[in-house]
């Protein structure tokens, strides 16, 4: 059995073969009939034509959309518009029926809420098969760069006792009874006759494991799930996602910003030769969508046009102070055009100002550095002004921010204070700060949302359309 992906490429013409996949459509009259089918290797379809001399009607009732099938045939230069090959069916067989009044996935325009709602089914659509090619390749294009660059992969465990990013919003693993927990004397639940004999946690980050990795192999990535249970019903917030997270030994910011940067650009390039076509279905779908928006809310570039003005373009680099500078005298702040003013030196940049740096006043991807440390997490490397700390933010247009990472903080007493500020008990990271203790040396690393990037490429604007089966409040289906 051969793909369609294969066929539709194919110059051998004239001659038999087989081919499987699920009928999309079927249309025909008392001469012939018309079948379009998918097998998920292309999001385009392939022409099965049934001469009704050979293939009765009464023989095709069960060819319907949604059933699967498998059809032997003569591969031939196709007569119609739209394909360039099709295949004159001389035997079917019918493996699968799909009953025409229940399948909710008919062909015909569907909203996204709607399919999401039948997550089940929806990759069987145009618009979602090729966006899980895209992830799938994404997926690859990363391992590949990181293994072709001397990285080893680490598999940072995803049930841990510690809070990479200081924020509390995780979800418990225990084996407790969830009735009648044990409790201590003060009334509290005592997790010592837990299974790990302590409170433990889903992940949120796969960060401080592969900084010990890094110490000893020099060059490592990890790329997992994570977990965050932010009660944010968002088109950006999910509750389970997967996290690229390099690390580097013997590197500095610098060096980290060239990694991000180099990295960004070389993924984003391979998947958009390798997904040609998904990546061309889904700019024109993309620019369907954009046509039914007000004028102001459009976006000025295409969904190729976006990927090459990242591939293309030289990121710029700046300081957090120099961002606030040209913020706080843009036009938009002025006219109090931000729905967050800009202000004062301190304050947590939003999305609008970030997606105005790059899509207005530089017109290319931005690095912003040396942010505050009050409003940066403990690890990062505490620059000699004392205020800022050595963190950088890489910001795409329609997006914001993407990647975030930072020089870490290697001297063991500097390290010590800061987690006593943002009151991290010294006894739960005893290990982290042995890495500062024994053979330390600079390091540095960022994460990157696996998702957020997914939806950058492919144009989809919300979360849940870029994974599978998403995990949002309140809905944990499927």
């Amino acid at each position: 059995m051969e793909s369609i992906k294969d066929l539709l490429k194919s110059t051998d013409l004239d001659r038999d073969v087989t081919v499987g996949g699920w009928v999309r459509t079927k249309r025909g009259n008392a001469y012939v009939n018309f079948v379009a089918l998918n097998d998920g290797s292309t999001v385009n379809n392939i022409q099965l034509v049934f001469e009704s001399g050979q293939f009765p009607e009464e023989s095709l009732k069960d060819v319907t959309t949604g059933a699967c099938i498998a059809v032997t045939g003569r591969l031939v230069a196709s007569e119609g518009k739209g394909q360039t090959v099709e295949i004159k069916a001389a035997k079917l067989t019918v493996h699968g029926k799909s009953h025409p009044d229940e399948y909710p996935i008919q062909p015909k325009k569907h909203s996204l809420e709607f399919l999401r709602e039948n997550a089940h089914l929806r990759v069987r659509t145009s618009t979602f098969s090729a966006v899980f090619r895209v992830r799938h390749s994404l997926t690859f294009a990363i391992h590949k760069y990181f293994n072709d660059r001397g990285f080893f992969n680490v598999h940072s465990p995803i049930i841990t006792g510690s809070d990479a990013e200081g924020a509390g919003e995780m979800f418990r693993v225990s084996t407790l009874d969830a009735k009648k927990p044990p409790l201590k004397e003060d009334g509290t639940v005592d997790f010592s006759q837990d299974f790990f004999g302590k409170e433990t946690n889903l992940t949120v980050s796969g960060q401080l494991q592969a900084e010990l990795a890094a110490l000893a192999l020099s060059k490592v990535y990890t790329f997992g799930p994570t977990f965050r249970a932010e009660n944010s019903n968002t088109s950006r917030h999910l509750a389970e996602f997967w996290m690229i997270e390099p690390e580097v030994a013997f590197c500095d910011i610098h060096g980290n910003m060239d990694l991000a940067e180099d990295f960004l650009q070389w993924v984003i390039a391979y998947v958009k030769e390798q997904c040609a076509d998904d990546i061309a279905f889904l700019a024109q779908r993309l620019a369907e969508e954009e046509k039914g928006k007000p004028e102001a809310e459009r976006s000025p570039l295409g969904l190729v046009e976006k990927l090459d003005f990242v591939i293309n373009n030289r990121f710029e680099r700046i300081s957090y102070t120099e961002a606030v500078e040209i913020l706080r005298n843009s036009q938009p702040n002025r006219k109090k055009k931000f729905q967050y003013p800009v202000d004062e030196w301190g304050i947590d940049l939003q999305s609008e100002h970030e997606r105005f740096l790059v899509e207005k006043h530089f017109q290319r991807p931005v690095i912003i550095t040396g942010y505050p440390a009050k409003i940066k997490a403990f690890y990062m490397k505490l620059n000699e002004d004392g205020n800022t700390v050595a963190a950088m933010d890489i910001l795409f247009p329609g997006i914001g921010e993407i990647v975030g990472g930072s020089q870490r903080e290697e001297r063991y007493e500097v390290l010590l204070e800061k987690m006593k500020q943002f009151h991290i008990p010294e006894e739960s990271m005893s290990w982290y700060l042995d890495t500062r203790k024994f053979g330390t040396v600079t390091h540095s690393g960022f994460g990157l949302g696996f998702e957020r990037l997914m939806m950058f490429i492919t144009g989809m604007t919300n979360v849940r359309d870029v994974i599978p089966f998403p995990r949002t409040p309140n809905n944990c289906e499927f």
